[in-house]
């Protein structure tokens, strides 16, 4: 199956509006419901890949799945880390 370019571009751009439109969310003294202020988080961590990919550019992602998994740090939670292992690639070839 290959990928389309503007189907990328379309999550992408999805993704940084959804940062824009939880941007009042973020941190950990925010004091909105847990679901929402993870999802805040979430997409606050990939914005910049989610722009890079607008661009048609790449970028680490094994950097921006440890940026996901800081979001346990600032909620103190273990949501990042579940979702980072499950988004890891690499580890799902071995």
């Amino acid at each position: 199956m290959s990928i389309d370019r503007a189907e990328v571009q379309l999550i992408a751009n999805a993704m940084y509006e959804i940062r824009l439109l939880l941007s009042s969310y973020i941190g950990s003294e925010n004091d909105a419901q847990l679901d929402v202020r993870v999802a805040a988080h979430l997409a606050y961590a990939l914005h910049n890949e989610a722009l890079a990919l607008v661009e048609g550019k790449g970028f680490d992602v094994n950097a921006a799945l440890r940026k996901v998994a800081a979001i346990d740090n600032i909620l103190q939670v273990n949501e990042g880390t579940r979702l980072a292992h499950a988004w890891d690639i690499n580890r799902k070839r071995d």
